[in-house]
Order: structure tokens, then sequence, then C-alpha cells
């Protein structure tokens, strides 16, 4: 069922078993599995159907990094379905040593292993419409049977390769939206914005949630359990604003509430050149592979990237990483070109602020040289054509408590709320870790005879490069540990020193490894649906016992 919160009388008190904050993949999946269980939610959602300038403003905040850090407008979704609005559908779990103790690697680990994780990966097959749960690159190029979609040799012992799949990508706000809208037992509140977190006096118990919408309309909900879902940013925003009690905020006595902000830095580098039998080979380059069916098989697009061996990382005292290829065609850049992959984006549904097909279209009309150059040779892929082979490399951030969200002092949003003050932070390990990853691969490379590779000067130690950029992986803000002097939440999701009050989506993720989070987060929030179920049922029962 679907409620307009803009029409609900003023003051209401909404009663419920659980109240889910945020509407996005985290949170629709648990209130469709809660909702199998037979257990009452609400779901507050802050937006409606489709995206709308108001809402998407209140994502804005101050950006007080190194460098320019865009972490609102097109890199999260205020509307129905949160970011899978906006998201490329990139998915693999986490490697296991992702999840383990590494000495080199500060503030790394998690409760528990990868292992505890296997089932409810296995369950986000259907949820997110990927193909098997089988990410071997062996069974992927065997499945895909082409001459120009093979894996290259690798001779130093040094490299693996690792496989993705594509979602297509599941927008959940519409893929869902009939099953959220029949359910007798889910109601989903649009347009209500989740304001404050009230709890009892000690702070250990919350009593009810404030909602408010942009129109001024007021309301309450009340229930015996409460998950905040709202994103990595976003959640530590509301916990540091619900600050009626605890004046440093919620679940965050040992001040670690918006700490260990993580996302995936990102650099273009180098320059490939392919010998001629690999020069066409459309496994391992992001152009070609990128949702193009004829790098699938079962139904389901996947992309090849390559990564260092575990013993390597180990050796190298470095973080994970993963890298392909990007090849630089006519045109790249231009404004014809980006028209053109704004128009494929949106044939992928994927939300643009404020994108205008008929002003793509006539960007691309009046660039017409730019604008066929690089369609012709993404599709066609002729050698003469293209103008060179880059290295696309994303690399696990280190967990630093000093790169974190905070509240701006002074900067309200329209609901009255402080905005966010972002300050991303990165250090010589990662650094470090895109120089070695580069110089290990292009020496495979070599050696192997598949190209020749002319590496961009080191940048450890130094200024990092100008085109730095995140991927918009907004991670660690409420981290996961037994101990609440290292973590925001137990390994249950619960936060520490509280008793109905959990956390979801990758701000829970300790560590990142250098792998896309959705398909994670999907699984923790399985994992989270089962443990709030069982809680449930104990407590009637028990309740039921001591009435007997």
């Amino acid at each position: 069922m679907f409620i307009d919160t803009r029409r609900v009388q003023e003051g209401s008190v909404v009663e419920t078993t659980v109240c889910i904050i945020g509407g996005g993949v985290a949170g629709i999946t648990l209130a469709m599995e809660l909702d199998k269980q037979g257990i009452d939610v609400v779901l507050l959602e802050s937006g409606g159907f489709n995206p709308d300038d108001e809402t998407r403003d209140l994502y804005r905040g101050e950006d007080v990094g190194e460098w320019r850090y865009n972490f609102a407008d097109g890199s999260r979704s205020r509307f129905l379905g949160g970011s899978s609005n906006c998201w490329g559908g990139w998915c693999r779990p986490l490697d296991p040593w992702d999840f383990d103790k590494r000495e080199w690697v500060n503030h790394s680990g998690w409760p528990f292993s990868l292992n505890e994780l296997m089932p409810y990966y296995e369950r986000t097959h259907a949820l997110l419409k990927l193909g098997p749960n089988n990410f071997s690159p062996e069974f992927w190029e065997q499945a895909i049977g082409r001459p120009d979609v093979k894996r290259m040799p690798l001779v130093t012992g040094k490299v693996r390769d690792t496989i993705s799949q594509f979602s297509p990508p599941a927008r959940f706000g519409k893929l869902y939206r009939d099953v959220l809208k029949r359910s007798e037992r889910i109601r989903v509140f649009l347009y209500a914005n989740a304001v404050n977190i009230d709890t009892n006096n000690p702070a250990t118990t919350v009593k009810r949630v404030e909602v408010a919408t942009l129109t001024g309309r007021r309301m309450e909900v009340s229930a015996k359990t409460y998950v905040l879902a709202t994103g990595g940013i976003e959640n530590a925003r509301l916990l540091l604003a619900s600050n009626k009690v605890q004046p440093s905020g919620l679940g965050n006595g040992n001040d670690l509430v918006g700490r260990y902000f993580m996302d995936h830095p990102r650099l273009f580098s180098g320059n490939i050149r392919f010998t001629k039998e690999w020069s066409r080979n459309k496994l391992s380059d992001v152009k070609y592979h990128y949702q193009n069916a004829a790098v699938s098989a079962h139904g389901t697009c996947i992309a090849h990237q390559f990564a260092l061996k575990p013993e390597v990382l180990k050796e190298e005292g470095i973080l994970n990483a993963r890298v392909w290829f990007c090849s630089t065609f006519p045109g790249e850049g231009s404004e014809g070109a980006q028209a053109l992959f704004r128009c494929k984006q949106a044939m992928l549904k994927k939300e643009q602020a404020d994108w205008n097909f008929a002003k793509d279209v006539m960007t691309m009309m009046a660039n017409p040289l730019d604008t066929l150059g690089y369609g012709y040779t993404r599709l066609f892929q002729p050698r003469w054509l293209i103008k060179g082979v880059k290295f696309q490399t994303i690399v696990e951030p280190e967990p630093n408590p000093d790169s974190r969200v905070m509240l701006s002092p002074n900067q309200k949003d329209q609901l009255g709320m402080n905005r966010v003050r972002v300050d991303w932070r990165l250090g010589s390990k990662e650094q470090r870790t895109f120089d070695r990853t580069l110089a290990i691969l292009a020496e495979d490379m070599r050696r192997s005879g598949v190209a020749q590779v002319d590496l961009d000067p080191p940048i450890e130690g130094g200024k990092w490069p100008s085109d730095l950029e995140g991927t918009w992986h907004h991670m660690g803000t409420t981290r996961m540990h037994d101990s609440p002097r290292q973590g925001v939440v137990d390994r249950n999701c619960l936060v520490h020193g509280m008793t109905n009050l959990y956390v979801a989506g990758s701000s829970v993720f300790p560590t990142s490894g250098a792998n896309f989070p959705t398909i994670t987060l999907a699984a923790l929030a399985f994992r989270l649906s089962e443990h709030i179920a069982k809680e449930l049922r104990s407590s009637s029962t028990e309740y039921t016992m001591q009435a007997a």
C-alpha cells in the first residue's frame, strides 16, 4: 500500500511492528522479506515515484575534502528505489580476505567471514536479476564462446582475473512497486522525511520517529523495531541530528558515527599498446563489456577485471584493487559524445538530474563528427580509429577515522535539519596500491606478449592527480564491530547500547574491498531480516509465557 504523507492528518501517530527509514535497495529488501514473515512494516520514503528538485536538494551539503567531491546530484537518488535509480548494475561479492583482519591495513576486519554471507549472496541473484551464482572466469569464457571475448594469459603468478555480473540494472522502485502496492502488511509512506529519532532518556530505546513533509505536514511512527536504511551519508546524518537526548547524537558515545567514511577512488592512467591478436578483445575493456550482449551468457551481461593475488597484497603491503581497460575513441569527452552516452544511460533507465532528451539530440546534431565517430567506434571497433587504451583502476580505501561525515554548523535544509559536511580523505597506502597494482599487471602483460605498456609516473608521496574521482560508493560511517569502542553497530547491525535500532546498507561495512557494494548490502539485508524476525518471535513468545 502506498500513502502520500502530504495528505495524512496533521499530528497522526502511525503504529506498526517494524519501521524502516529509507526506500532503497536495503529498505525495500527488508520490507519484502519481513512481509513474507507475516510482520507489519511501515516504510518511510523521502520522495515519490519520480525525482523532484525540492526533494533532491535535501541531499546537498558541504564538500570540505582535499579535492572536489560531488556526493549529491547524480550519485544518489532520493525517490522510491533510492540509489538503484542511478546504479550501473555492477555486482560481485567481496573477496574472502576482505573480511579478514590484515595487519598491514589499519582498522580492517569484519566480525564474521565470507562464509556467513554466502547463503545470502545466493539469494541476491533472484533479487537483483543476476545470472548463475558463478563468478569463475573459465565458466563465463566458455559459456560466451566468442573469439573476441577471451581471457589474457597471466604468466607471473601474481595476477588473477575476476568476473562481475551486471544487474539489468534492477530499479527497485519500478521493479518491486507492484509487490509493495499489493502487500497487506507493508505501508509505504511517500514524501515522508524522518527528521528525528526520539528515544527514552538514557537513549537506549527508540520510542518514535518524527516525520515531516516539504509541505509542512508532520506525523510520527511508533514501532517495536526500527531500521535506518538511508545510505552511507544520510544514515550518519540522521543519527547525528537525533541529538535531543544525547547531544552528540544516537550511537555516538565513542565519537564514531560519521567517521571511517569510504568511497572507491578511481583513476584512468597509462598507455597500452596491444599486439594485433589482443587489440579488439571485448572481455576486459569497459567500453565494450559494459551491458553488452556480445559479452553475455545465460541471459546475463558480465565484465572482466584484473586483481592481485592475496599473497601479493600481503607481500606488497597494499590494498585490494580492480583493473580493466578503457579505450579512447574519436570525439572522446566532446559534447556530442557525452550527449550520446547520456542517451544510452537513459535507455538503462538511470536517473540523470535535469536530463533532457531533446537537448541532447540537438547537441548531437550540432556535433555530428564527434557523435558519429564516438558511436561508430564503440559499435564496430575499427582498430585504426581507436586513439589509445588506458587502465581504469579502482582501489579499496583504507578505513580512516578522519575521513568523515559531519553536520554543517551553519547550513540547514528546507526541513530545518543541518546539512551534511563531507571530508573524504585518502592516504599514501591508496597511492601505493595504484602504483604497485599497475606495475605488476603491466609486467605480466609485457611478459605474456599481450601488450607494451607505458605507465604514468608513480603517485606515491606526491599530490593526487587532478582527475582522481570517486565511484559514489558511500560506506563505513556506521561501521560494524563487536566492540562499541571500534564500531557503531554490532555484528547483527544493532546500534551499540540500544535495544531496537538497527542500521542497514553499506554504512555498516568495516572495510569495502575493491568491489561494488550493492550485492553485499543486499545480502546483509537478507541476513538482517532473518535476525529481526527471530528477535520479534522470541520477544512475542516471552511475552506470551509471562502473560500465562
